[in-house]
């Protein structure tokens, strides 16, 4: 296991983050989205990064959203591996009280 010191300050948040998740809160952080508004939003001021002419105030605030979307990725890629391992415990109990 690695120490405190090894691990990004960003995984250990989503460790701590996702020790709260069950099963059902898991599948429900999966669902989320942004809504239609904020991804226009984000699409407009990725394109405006991609071109260059960002203005400070813009590229902050694009800034906030990606900080955010790999925040929401990385606890979504813990809730994914919640339900993959309660699906592998539900098929272990399936398969114990067949015999």
């Amino acid at each position: 296991m690695k120490n405190a010191k090894s691990v990004p300050p960003l995984h250990r948040l989503v460790e701590t983050v996702g020790e709260c998740l069950n099963e059902e809160s898991a599948r429900r952080l999966l669902a989320v989205k942004a809504d239609p508004v904020l991804q226009a939003r984000v699409n407009y001021l990725a394109e405006r990064c991609n071109e260059g002419v960002l203005t400070a105030e813009e590229r902050a605030e694009y800034g906030d959203y990606v900080s955010f979307n790999n925040f929401v990725a990385v606890l979504k890629s813990k809730a994914r591996q919640i339900l993959a391992d309660s699906k592998g415990v539900a098929r272990g109990l399936k398969s114990d009280t067949s015999h």
